[in-house]
């Protein structure tokens, strides 16, 4: 039997920590929730990669260190408000949760009943899964302190960016080919004014790409 907790912390260690995150309420949480458990069963032994890990359905576990600094960056407080979107099988919610005071996940189709089925399995509370389109967001359970978009995105709908709180922030991995920059936005008099934070990349979520234009 794999020794995940020694796995998990040897996570922490290499890959977290060394990259500027010091923040204890982020150590805390991605020390306690088991990143096996949110994963297919064939891609456990996977688990702590650093690597994005395929989930399937076209959904990525982001690797821990970019996970980690955007959470960092994003400075999630003990009474925000936090929209997921991409939640996945529910690892992210599971670790906002143990820093936020509510998280909304929000997924599509089967994947959405997974995270809720792996969310209850593992006693998370304070996390609501949301089953719908991820470029639509949720904004019956919004405004949000903070939106975390889990995967790569071409551009942020401007319904996203409206379920935002004034002074609200949000992070996404904004990709350009094959490179990638995660950005945190910050609504101020009503618009999100962005700066670059640093280098990611992740597979571009649907509902998140640039319509192309048509050239003759």
């Amino acid at each position: 039997m794999p020794d995940f907790a020694a796995r998990r912390t040897m996570m922490v260690d290499t890959q977290v920590r060394p990259n500027d995150v010091t923040k204890f309420p982020i150590i805390e949480a991605m020390l306690a929730v088991p990143r096996e458990a949110y994963v297919p069963d064939a891609r456990r032994e996977a688990a702590y990669v650093g690597e994005n890990l395929d989930l399937g359905q076209g959904r990525w576990l982001l690797e821990p260190r970019n996970f980690a600094k955007m959470l960092d960056a994003l400075d999630i407080q003990p009474g925000d408000l936090v929209l997921d979107i991409g939640a996945g099988m529910g690892y992210s919610s599971a670790v906002l949760a143990r820093m936020a005071k509510a998280v909304v996940a929000l997924e599509e189709g089967t994947l959405a009943a997974s995270a809720e089925a792996h969310l209850s399995v593992q006693d998370i509370e304070g996390v609501t899964v949301v089953e719908g389109r991820l470029e639509a967001g949720v904004a019956d359970e919004g405004p949000y302190d903070a939106i975390v978009i889990e995967g790569g995105v071409e551009q942020v709908p401007a319904a996203i960016e409206a379920q935002l709180k004034e002074g609200g922030r949000i992070a996404a991995i904004f990709m350009q080919g094959p490179l990638g920059t995660v950005r945190i936005g910050r609504k101020i008099d009503g618009l999100v004014a962005w700066r670059d934070a640093f280098n990611a990349a992740a597979p571009v979520l649907p509902g998140f790409t640039c319509a192309k234009e048509f050239v003759l």
